[in-house]
């Protein structure tokens, strides 16, 4: 069962918040590290209130939804 790593509460964790055995855990065979939005799950981002570590404001959701384009457009190129 393939799920998203969470932190104690709930929330989403992403990029350098996720553990190797996190990582390990939920089946990451990638060789590089997880992009800084992307979950446990490659190519699956989380921004916004859902993110573990997010200061939950709409602009700052904006910020980090823009910022993960890029990420999205070089998983795509893989």
């Amino acid at each position: 069962q393939e799920r998203v790593a969470l932190d104690d509460i709930g929330f989403i964790k992403t990029g350098t918040d996720l553990s190797r055995d996190e990582l390990t855990a939920a089946g990451w065979a990638l060789r590089r590290p997880p992009h800084p939005l992307e979950t446990s799950l490659p190519g699956v981002f989380a921004v916004g209130d859902v993110r573990s570590g997010s200061i939950k404001r709409v602009a700052s959701a904006v910020g980090e939804g823009s910022v993960s384009i890029s990420s999205v457009h070089q998983v795509l190129s893989e």
